[in-house]
């Protein structure tokens, strides 16, 4: 779903040509004749619609400023580029301490004003991105920080907050990667809960002998303790995921910890955790086969909440590739100003078998090896190569120039001898060679440079294009490989 903008002018005419202008950018736009329309669009903006707004400051009544200093109170803070006839240092000023990202003077050209839009996502992107990791790691994460914006999402959503109201455990099901663990963040985040210990134990990492210290600690005396998960999670919220790989024992003691709400036998210690627990596999089936407790099975199956994978919510997919685009180039110090409609389409028509983790890995692959400030096609070769009509192109190996003559044995000058004039180099077999030539037509020594742009051609081809194999086999950086391919034309094909 493209980001929608909103538009505040009192002139009709004005508001007419920046609507228009806006949607030519991709963008979808909501209108408000004056300032007390904008602030109420806000307010009952709750699913977070809006994603920009575009204020004019002069405006009959209600003005931009009014509108600025009363966004201050709203739960969510906007990006806002403001505009004016008056091109005031003051006003800019000022409209920048209330709040506004950026200010441009009318008439402002379409292209000033594409540039300001996207600068001002990109920051909101970001800081958004920020917001959640600090959210998270306080244990207020909560569904608003959360990428589900599809139909598909919205029955999770709903549950997750039905559980919120309570403290009843939670089985969290569907596909690896699809976020298991982050619906269960957002629950412990809206709930009495937040900011209390959130604790995620993976039970198929658990050593089999240690499963129980892990979770339960050891009691061997009331003066002698050595605390599991579950202590550390009293009065939070303790995230069991892959439940179903707990062994038979652990069982049957996490269903005691379940009744008794307590930990230990000869000196049981009380604790209060709300568990959740998330599985990819299908627990009915493991229950009739009797590698599940049936018993604990539905004591931990009270709420039942499945994420479907991603899919079947390729809506999802735009608006976790820019959120994973913010982050990435944040934390790789790139310039990744988004990704080209054409590379978006792509991503939008694969399965991901991976389901969101395998999106995220793809997406952080392409932020790091990306030289230019869009994402392309070039950048998800693995995707561009299950998707039918898209196709990565890497040049067949060039065919190897005319050699000299070759001449039998060293060429003697006076004393001294030369090595033959073709650098033998030996082919993946090991059973042919590829010839490179030293001299030239005319009999000349070929300069350094042109014997290194016919190696760089020949790795190019060799290695099918995967630059971090290239640049690795030549020994140079990857920023100076492709400095060297522009300058010798293969540029076009590289990306």
């Amino acid at each position: 779903m493209p980001k929608r903008v909103l538009v505040v002018d009192d002139d009709p005419v004005q508001r007419r040509i920046l609507e228009e202008t806006v949607k030519r950018f991709g963008y979808s736009v909501a209108l408000a004749e004056n300032g007390d329309k904008a602030l109420a669009a806000l307010k009952a903006d709750a699913l977070g619609d809006i994603s920009l707004i575009l204020l004019d400051l002069v405006m009959r009544g209600t003005d931009g400023m009014a509108v600025l200093s009363a966004m201050r109170s709203l739960p969510r803070k906007h990006p806002t580029i403001v505009q004016t006839a008056s091109g005031s240092i003051d006003a800019a000023i000022a409209a920048m301490r209330a709040g506004a990202v950026d200010f441009v003077v009318k008439p402002v050209s379409p292209e000033r004003l594409e540039v300001s839009i996207k600068n001002a996502l990109k920051i909101d992107a970001l800081e958004g991105e920020i917001s959640r990791i600090k959210a998270a790691a306080r244990g207020e994460l909560g569904f608003a920080g959360l990428v589900a914006g599809s139909e598909t999402m919205a029955r999770v959503v709903e549950l997750g907050r039905r559980a919120t109201k309570s403290s009843i455990p939670v089985l969290i099901e569907g596909e690896s990667g699809v976020g298991k663990e982050l619906i269960a963040r957002a629950i412990h985040g809206e709930s009495h809960r937040a900011g209390k210990p959130f604790v995620a134990v993976n039970c198929r990492t658990i050593p089999e002998h240690l499963v129980e210290s892990v979770l339960f600690g050891s009691f061997a005396s009331d003066s002698q303790r050595q605390t599991g998960r579950f202590f550390e999670a009293d009065q939070g919220t303790l995230f069991l995921d892959e439940i179903g790989e707990l062994s038979p024992e652990a069982q049957i003691k996490l269903l005691r910890a379940l009744q008794d709400g307590a930990i230990g036998v000869k000196y049981p210690v009380k604790v209060d955790v709300r568990v959740i627990a998330s599985t990819n596999r299908n627990l009915i089936a493991l229950v009739q086969q009797g590698r599940f407790r049936e018993d604990l099975y539905y004591r931990l199956n009270v709420l039942p909440i499945w994420v479907p994978p991603l899919r079947d919510r390729l809506g999802d997919v735009p608006e976790l590739v820019r959120h994973f685009i913010a982050r990435f180039a944040a934390e790789e110090g790139k310039r990744v100003d988004g990704i080209e409609p054409e590379a978006l389409a792509m991503l939008e028509r694969y399965s991901w078998p991976g389901n969101i983790r395998q999106l995220e890995n793809a997406v952080f692959r392409a932020v790091v090896l990306a030289d230019q400030l869009l994402l392309g096609v070039s950048e998800f070769p693995q995707i561009a190569a299950h998707v039918q009509g898209y196709r990565v192109t890497v040049p067949p190996a060039p065919a190897p120039k005319a050699l000299a003559p070759r001449i039998a044995g060293p060429v003697m000058l006076g004393q001294s001898s030369i090595a033959p004039a073709t650098i033998r180099l030996p082919s993946a077999s090991g059973r042919d060679a590829v010839g490179i030539p030293a001299l030239s037509e005319e009999g000349d020594i070929r300069s350094l440079e042109a014997v290194e742009a016919d190696m760089i051609r020949l790795a190019f081809g060799r290695y099918r294009g995967r630059m971090t194999e290239i640049a690795k086999r030549l020994g140079i950086g990857r920023s100076t490989l492709y400095r060297k391919m522009r300058e010798i034309g293969l540029e076009a094909r590289a990306h």
